[in-house]
């Protein structure tokens, strides 16, 4: 598992040092203006790609796979000099920004106004259906692949920056508008509890992810005994990725 805009290639960097995608929105912890979208030809390959992960996985075969079906060559994955990693952060990222689009196609704010859910409420059900799309897209089972790749030193800067950013749009979407220093206190937490989750996901097999609902909830309320001093969250969340990092291990996950 990501601060504050959608460039491939900018300077010829590697991809996994460019800027991380992200969307039109006037968020408040956003401060960039818009940055131009993933060219035609990435775009077309790499979302055809993703329909292969769950029977290839997040591998080259997969990436070969989309560019046939975009109609491109498989020489043309050479777009992608970082490889299965560009997969796996187009994966994220998508993910990310369809977040945002359920609640616009759906109204969700209308039914959380009707329903009043506070603040935590909305994030709760925001974890779950990033979690879910996990599910939907068949993706659960290669997960611990995406793990290993993410954990790849040279891609962890791009894949924590892009968890960070998941807990910010969580925290966006939900209504959160705090400006003090828990703005900070609140992603990192966030990010420790979703990253801990989608682990314990991958090895859940209870009927529709219960038990990883019932993990999640059991975090978030471990959260809230904490509660409010800087140094008591800093140290859960440290335990947290400890934790995670140690499951991953523990499943023979290389890191």
């Amino acid at each position: 598992m990501a601060l504050p805009s959608r460039i491939l290639r900018p300077f010829h960097l590697p991809s996994h040092l460019r800027t991380i995608p992200t969307c039109a929105r006037l968020y408040h912890s956003y401060d960039h203006p818009p940055a131009p979208p993933y060219a035609p030809a990435e775009q077309a390959i790499l979302s055809a790609a993703i329909t292969h992960i769950p029977e290839h996985g997040f591998t080259q075969t997969s990436l070969s796979r989309g560019a046939q079906d975009a109609g491109y060559l498989p020489v043309s994955t050479n777009l992608f000099p970082s490889g299965v990693f560009d997969l796996v952060l187009f994966y994220l990222v998508q993910r990310r920004l369809g977040l945002g689009d359920a609640i616009a196609t759906e109204g969700l704010d209308r039914v959380w106004e009707e329903r009043k859910v506070g603040v935590g409420g909305r994030v709760r059900g925001l974890v779950l259906d990033r979690l879910r799309m996990n599910a939907r897209f068949g993706v659960v089972g290669r997960w611990q692949e995406a793990l290993a790749i993410m954990a790849q030193p040279s891609y962890i800067p791009a894949s924590t920056t892009e968890l960070w950013r998941l807990s910010d749009e969580i925290w966006f979407l939900a209504g959160d508008t705090s400006v003090d220093t828990s703005w900070y206190t609140k992603r990192a937490s966030l990010s420790a509890i979703y990253a801990a989750a989608e682990v314990f996901q991958t090895q859940d097999s209870s009927a529709e992810f219960r038990d990883t609902e019932r993990f999640l909830d059991e975090r978030l309320g471990d959260l809230r005994k904490v509660g409010g001093t800087v140094g008591a969250v800093g140290e859960w969340v440290g335990y947290t990725a400890s934790s995670a990092v140690n499951v991953l291990r523990s499943k023979g996950v290389r890191i």
